[in-house]
């Protein structure tokens, strides 16, 4: 019984919140008489509270559904845009700033991350910078939302004084020069420095073999000229 009547009881509040149903006065002298249920209809209070400011906010356009819970998220497949190498270096990056490993980033930790990145935030700066990708309104940014960071950039939806476009601009994954699928990620520039630091050690090996063989021909003259001097004596 008393679930059906706290069932029936968020569905009138719901549709009042909608305006489907003006409000009436309530009674409470009934509730003297179960002091038992009072923490029962706290925490339904409370918990229709929280949906109903989540209602209201999506309302007012400041997020969008959450996902489904059962839905699997694969950035593979969600992020065509992106190679797998630079969904893997993402992938390195955020797990390097998830101090806690509960797969989320979230305020101290973003905090952390854009100090390490030389460009520190205000605690305003960070709250607009997670609410600006932050998709199931929980304060944090999951993987998925990471993700969206980058996503933007590449596109050119972040201001350029915001700070996801700070934090994309300053991370080792450039996924902005020549647009999305186009760019260079963090490991090819690894690869042109790699490739540029062979090429000077052959420069110096190239270098010091030409030293080599020119010691090697003065000590052949060398012997040549004490051989023939000595055939004079």
């Amino acid at each position: 019984m008393a679930t059906e009547e706290l069932s029936s009881k968020l569905s009138r509040r719901l549709q009042i919140e909608e305006g489907a149903e003006d409000p009436v006065a309530v009674d409470l002298s009934g509730d003297q008489n179960g002091s038992e249920d009072k923490p029962s209809t706290a925490n339904a209070d409370s918990e229709l509270g929280a949906k109903l400011n989540r209602r209201e906010e999506l309302n007012d356009g400041q997020g969008e559904h959450r996902q489904p819970s059962m839905k699997v998220f694969n950035p593979f497949t969600e992020f065509k845009e992106f190679s797998r190498i630079q969904i893997k270096d993402m992938e390195k990056m955020f797990k390097t700033y998830d101090a806690g490993k509960d797969n989320y980033i979230d305020l101290m930790e973003l905090k952390l991350m854009m100090e390490k990145l030389g460009a520190p935030q205000t605690h305003i700066g960070l709250k607009n910078m997670i609410k600006e990708v932050d998709e199931d309104l929980d304060n944090k940014l999951s993987f998925r939302e990471f993700l969206l960071i980058f996503k933007k950039a590449a596109a050119g939806e972040l201001a350029e004084d915001s700070g996801l476009s700070v934090l994309a601009r300053l991370s080792e994954i450039d996924v902005s020069t020549e647009g999305v699928k186009g760019a260079k990620t963090f490991f090819e520039a690894k690869v042109q420095a790699i490739n540029e630091s062979n090429r000077f050690e052959a420069e110096i090996r190239q270098e010091q073999e030409s030293k080599k063989k020119q010691a090697e021909d003065q000590k052949q003259r060398r012997a040549a000229f004490k051989e023939l001097q000595s055939a004079f004596k």
